[in-house]
């Protein structure tokens, strides 16, 4: 009876694991609008490729899948809001993946922020990371913004560095900022609690991969900030009136399972 049990147990386990492995191929493709009510970046809408956490050691999307799943959507704009990677050896895989973005031909361009894992590199490692993204047709923005003007209005693209690690200087990247649009890039959305007298239009971030394993509740996110007790951890949220978006990210940490979540690719737009 107790080998049976134990036997049976087993079972449901490894099914249990065996879903979850599935469920991290099943990727969602949300659509986001969000409002621009006082002010005009353009005269059309502004559409934008939103890509989290890729965590290039548990993904289980390769470059032509991620392709086919976005090629379909015109781009204005690519926001890539960190963790790419912790391992050095994962930095030449990176590059496979940029290409695939660049070939949807972002009208405006292609930005990035660094997340905590991102940081787990030092040195030249890091520097390697950086140069990856750049030499891949990648902005990267480490508390520093860019403008582009848009039918001649600003659209000011404003790189938070990473919030857990305590590389975010929200007044340095906001240093010079002039009047437009404040499109806003960070990994850790914690960040947007300290921003309530910081202008911003809408904030992109990432960091909680939606709990990964979100069952019954995800306890282990608790650490991560006062934003998962105030249960934001997915999706569209706003802060002082103010929106954020906080995407699932499209790999894995710690082992490639997702329970009650599933990975992300997010095209917003702004109208």
């Amino acid at each position: 009876m107790l080998l049976f049990f134990i036997l049976t147990l087993s079972v449901i386990f490894t099914f249990i694991l065996f879903s979850a492995y599935k469920n991290t191929k099943k990727v969602t493709i949300n659509k986001i609008s969000v409002a621009r009510p006082n002010i005009t970046v353009s005269g059309d809408n502004l559409r934008i490729l939103h890509l989290s956490d890729m965590h290039l050691e548990n993904i289980s999307i390769n470059p032509a899948e991620l392709y086919a799943m976005i090629s379909k959507q015109p781009v204005d704009l690519i926001a890539l809001t960190g963790d790419f990677l912790d391992r050095k050896r994962s930095i030449p895989k990176l590059a496979a993946y940029l290409e695939v973005l660049k070939n949807t031909n972002p009208k405006y361009g292609m930005y990035a922020v660094f997340g905590n894992h991102d940081y787990v590199l030092k040195g030249k490692n890091f520097e390697s990371l950086k140069k990856t993204l750049e030499k891949n047709g990648c902005i990267t923005l480490q508390n520093e913004h860019v403008t582009i003007q848009i039918n001649e209005q600003n659209l000011n693209i404003i790189g938070i560095d990473n919030h857990s690690t305590k590389h975010s200087d929200v007044k340095k990247a906001y240093k010079g900022v002039p009047d437009g649009y404040n499109l806003v890039l960070t990994h850790d959305p914690n960040v947007v609690l300290e921003m309530e007298n910081v202008p911003f239009d809408y904030l992109l971030s990432g960091h909680f991969h939606g709990g990964q394993i979100h069952w019954p509740r995800p306890y282990h996110l608790i650490k991560m900030g006062k934003l998962v007790r105030m249960k934001m951890v997915k999706g569209l949220h706003y802060h002082g009136g103010k929106p954020f978006y906080i995407s699932e990210g499209l790999g894995q940490t710690g082992v490639n399972i997702r329970i009650g979540s599933r990975p992300e690719i997010t095209f917003h737009e702004i109208s």
